[in-house]
């Protein structure tokens, strides 16, 4: 089958309309038990020791895991993707650039996504909007555990991150992955409320230390309020 890699949160139904494989790079780095040896592959091909891990995780993700195309995001995201690109390309990978409008721009951003939408061989836009609305259902899923983290303190700050981070790609499948918010949801809620009184909100990139969630809780507290892994999941109503 057919892997589409990207660099972060895109108009995933472009892919899946495509008949392809979306593959969150990010994701499969952070829980890739190899992530150091990653890192150390990029710094050994020639990447500036300063530049941030994420970078040069992706760079290692995608030799590693043999992905042929790969998504960057060139505006709206980290400036050193532009060097990751490049870098990319001398491997012979196939680099397709996307961009989210600085102003905003809703034509702007449409024809960004038409340009994808092309490049990836998409043959219309209903198969596109057809995407949506199935991914949508799975969303809601997701909408769910968020809703049973803050109001009903029935899921970990861990498991909100996991369940709403993964939504950028549906882990490939979008079927499989809805099978498993259902089956998730359904035992989330046979549980008692969670009794950490201090409760937590983390704004910014998802953490790169998977164990983060844990060290909170055992002060007392609680993560309640995962601000990007939120907004992967569409929470607000759109077109």
């Amino acid at each position: 089958m057919r892997r589409v890699g990207f660099t972060t949160t895109i108009p995933v139904e472009i892919i899946f309309a495509a008949g392809a494989v979306p593959v969150d790079l990010n994701n499969i780095f952070i829980t890739h038990p190899a992530r150091r040896e990653m890192v150390q592959k990029a710094d050994l091909d020639g990447y500036p020791r300063n530049i941030c891990w994420w970078i040069k995780g992706i760079y290692g993700v995608v030799l590693k895991e043999g992905i042929k195309e790969v998504i960057a995001v060139m505006q709206g995201d980290c400036s050193n993707t532009h060097a990751l690109a490049e870098t990319l390309m001398e491997r012979g990978v196939r680099v397709i650039p996307f961009s989210y409008p600085y102003d905003r721009d809703k034509n702007l951003l449409r024809r960004e996504m038409e340009h994808l939408a092309e490049a990836l061989g998409v043959k219309s836009w209903e198969d596109i909007v057809e995407w949506k609305r199935r991914l949508d259902e799975i969303r809601r899923l997701a909408h769910e555990i968020d809703r049973l983290t803050w109001e009903e303190n029935k899921v970990t700050g861990f498991e909100n991150h996991l369940y709403l981070v993964s939504t950028s790609d549906f882990e490939g499948n979008p079927d499989e992955f809805e099978r498993k918010l259902m089956g998730f949801i359904e035992q989330a809620k046979k549980r008692p409320p969670l009794n950490k009184k201090i409760r937590l909100a983390y704004i910014g990139v998802p953490p790169i230390f998977g164990d983060i969630y844990d060290i909170i809780e055992e002060y007392g507290a609680r993560v309640v309020f995962n601000e990007v892994q939120r907004q992967f999941s569409m929470p607000f109503r759109t077109d």
